[in-house]
């Protein structure tokens, strides 16, 4: 009898054991992987055994699962899901892995072994299989998915199909308009009983005129009127129906003068400071003949509306500021260096590229430029007429950026929600053609809309304590011009949106006089893309608030500004303290290019203008974070904006780094006094009396913060990348460390002792 020693296969079988006993334990059935759609979203394509790649050197921690493609989006569906990142904001109708179709800038397929690449369009033939395929996208992000092992047929398929479907023939072929229907009909009992139709939506959309009148209140506009002669847009396309204007000019006028503006954009009132003076935009006169005569009744009834009558003054934007071209050219060579450009090859001219881009020298340029209306408005009690060919590009940035400066209710949440609307959605902004959503036209894209919000984060870093909101939030609402789920960044015009939703209800049998609120809803209502919790995100512990609490004595009381101090600044502050930064820390001059060279101490300079000595005035005193700002404007002031440029590239991903370090620990002592404020007002002190709630502070059990005092967080995962992750992007190939440490490691492979001793003589 032989007995033997049975060999090690050498093969290993994967497949789950077939069951032969059933008393047995049931194995667990292989994962089936299958989307998450919302309502009206249906798979169009899909291709098994895909490779989604996280690292450019190597494939060990690549994910494997399948890739698909619906009429929304490109999902990929990891076969092993990895625990879900606490790094990241959880989107409601996104997944980790998906990225909707409008948001796709380029689509291109390679096949390596060919070598052979090519961008994909619609309606495209691919004459090769693809091997790989790289997906550009609008928020920054590169992905790069591999076809080892999938069958080149349905690899081929699947690119065809993402290419064709980000490319949409028609407006009403992005998927918002079939998701919109789908979830107005399955909603519809809840908007039978007579509730709002606005579903108590707090930021004002200006589409009717009892918005403009409350403005009009809000900034003692007294002299000024809201106008409906564009009512069904028949004086111009462009405007909304109602517009604010002055109430020495007469409807019959303003029909008239109109003819003459392009467009027939006729003046358009933004705002009013409480000295009177007022910010009105307006687009040219085409007629030369008839320029100076309906200037000049324009000009006397903004002048009748002032209450010292003070003069007018006019801003072609288009003469003093780059104009979309040069925009769009600036940010296409910033993106170029911050996302795909090797850090090897440039890090050490990085800086000297990003000022080369000229993206922060067209940032600071406005800051500048709108710095400068602001000592009209404030500083002379002029009011401005600010002018631009179309009155919707450049006007918008301005206007806008003016407002910011001037008026803190505009540096709140809900008030910079507003202005948006107000400024740019109602304005008529060309959204449509700007974001390109259409891939028409590539010469009318210009990312006018991310400069502004650029703009108003280099604010924030400079006065982190005037905003409400967080540079998070802005990031959030640039990504929500690439989901087509919503009203607010997918027009040219309140006329197109009203055509196009008029059209669209009447396919999706919605019943005429529905709000289009209620069934194209626009994006302020946050609640439709994150979670109660996620939304805390967006609030900046820092804020100094109109109703910002303080405790005095074992009483509760709050701050409250008065009309006196709206556009003056606080005083009686330590004299080591100008505009909320030390002198000590702050070597730079402040004259933000907008004073002569000004000394220390901020002390007369010889021969100052009247425009210098504002200026001088308003740096040598304490910033008051609810009254007046304006940004320090040298170019060494401009600084890149990290999270949305760099957010997505792993090289500049700092471990437990970056503001979020600050931004944490703030959090939770704001958390911790708040709680304390809270008990505060349950106490009743030796009178009896109860302290009255502050209404700026959340009731008892809600929550403003994200990070709590009593449920400390682990802090491992929190990056400068925070709240997002650049796991997965593959920006370029990356590598250890940095161009010193290149050469240290390098040196024994060069330099000899002998050499070094030589050096040292």
């Amino acid at each position: 009898m032989f007995s033997f020693k049975p060999t090690k296969p050498t093969f290993k079988c994967y497949l789950p054991p077939v069951q032969t006993d059933v008393k047995k334990t049931i194995e667990p059935p292989i994962k089936k992987l299958e989307p998450k759609l919302i309502q009206g979203e249906i798979v169009v394509n899909e291709v098994n055994f895909v490779r989604k790649c996280i690292s450019a050197e190597s494939s060990q921690d690549d994910l494997w699962g399948k890739l698909i493609c619906t009429n929304f989006k490109v999902s990929f569906i990891p076969q092993d899901a990895p625990s879900k990142q606490k790094s990241q904001l959880s989107h409601l109708l996104l997944g980790e892995h998906d990225i909707p179709l409008t948001c796709l800038e380029q689509v291109v397929t390679a096949n390596d072994t060919k070598g052979k690449k090519k961008v994909l369009g619609s309606n495209q033939k691919l004459k090769f299989n693809p091997t790989e395929l790289i997906l550009y996208c609008k928020d920054l992000r590169i992905i790069r998915f591999c076809f080892d092992e999938a069958g080149p047929e349905s690899a081929k398929k699947v690119c065809l199909a993402i290419a064709h479907y980000s490319h949409p023939a028609d407006l009403q072929l992005l998927f918002g308009f079939e998701y919109q229907g789908r979830r107005y009909h399955a909603s519809k009992e809840e908007h039978v009983n007579g509730s709002t139709p606005r579903g108590g939506l707090r930021t004002t959309i200006f589409d009717r005129p009892s918005d403009w009148d409350r403005e009009i209140k809000r900034t003692g506009a007294s002299e000024w009127r809201v106008c409906s002669i564009n009512e069904s847009f028949v004086i111009s396309l462009s405007l909304p129906e109602y517009i604010v204007v002055p109430v020495s000019l007469a409807d019959q006028d303003l029909k008239q003068y109109s003819i003459f503006f392009t467009d027939q954009r006729i003046p358009l009132w933004c705002w009013n400071h409480p000295n009177g003076s007022a910010l009105v935009r307006m687009a040219s006169i085409n007629d030369p003949l008839q320029q100076r005569k309906i200037y000049q009744k324009v000009f006397t009834a903004i002048t009748k509306s002032h209450p010292q009558r003070s003069e007018v003054v006019q801003c072609d934007l288009d003469k003093s500021l780059p104009n979309i071209q040069d925009i769009q050219i600036a940010f296409v060579k910033v993106r170029q260096i911050c996302v795909i450009d090797p850090f090897e090859e440039s890090e050490e001219r990085w800086l000297s590229s990003i000022e080369n881009s000229r993206w922060l020298e067209y940032v600071r340029a406005f800051l500048k430029h709108s710095a400068d209306i602001v000592y009209y408005l404030d500083g002379k009690n002029a009011s401005v007429i600010l002018q631009e060919e179309e009155d919707r590009d450049l006007n918008c940035v301005v206007s806008s950026l003016v407002q910011l400066m001037l008026d803190p209710h505009y540096r709140s949440l809900v008030g910079f929600q507003s202005l948006v609307q107000k400024e740019w959605v109602m304005a008529g902004h060309r959204f449509l053609d700007r974001c390109n959503h259409l891939k028409k036209n590539e010469k009318e894209e210009s990312p006018l809309f991310l400069l502004f919000l650029d703009c108003v984060w280099q604010m924030m870093n400079q006065y982190p304590a005037a905003f409400e909101f967080t540079e998070a939030y802005l990031t959030v609402l640039s990504d929500s011009m690439w989901i087509p789920l919503f009203s607010t960044f997918l027009f040219n015009s309140s006329q197109q949106r009203a055509q196009h939703l008029m059209d669209f209800a009447k396919t999706k049998a919605i019943p005429q006089g529905e709000e289009q609120t209620v069934y194209f809803p626009p994006v302020w209502d946050w609640s439709q893309q994150f979670s109660t919790k996620d939304q805390t995100l967006f609030n900046n512990p820092m804020y100094v608030g109109k109703g910002a609490a303080c405790v005095q004595n074992g009483e509760v009381k709050t701050f409250r500004r008065t009309k006196k101090n709206y556009s003056s600044t606080l005083r009686g502050m330590p004299g080591s303290l100008r505009n909320g930064l030390k002198i000590g820390e702050d070597t730079l001059t402040r004259r933000g290019s907008l004073v002569s060279e000004l000394k220390p101490d901020f002390s007369p300079v010889k021969d100052e203008s009247p425009s210098e000595r504002f200026f001088r005035d308003w740096f040598s005193r304490a910033a008051d974070q609810q009254g007046l700002l304006i940004p320090l404007l040298l170019p060494s002031h401009m600084a890149l904006w990290k999270l949305y440029f760099l957010r997505w590239v792993p090289e500049a991903c700092i471990a437990k780094g970056g503001p979020i370090t600050a931004y944490h620990k703030l959090s939770q002592l704001v958390d911790e006094i708040e709680i304390l404020q809270s008990q505060l007002r349950q106490y009743k002190g030796p009178s009896g009396a109860m302290p009255l709630p502050n209404p700026g502070r959340p009731l008892s059990g809600q929550r403003r913060m994200y990070f709590k005092a009593t449920s400390p967080t682990p802090t491992d995962f929190l990056t400068s990348s925070f709240p997002f992750t650049p796991t997965g992007n593959l920006c370029r190939r990356s590598f250890q460390g940095t161009p010193i440490s290149k050469f240290l490691n390098g040196a024994k492979i060069w330099l000899s002792t002998e050499t070094l001793a030589n050096d040292s003589l």
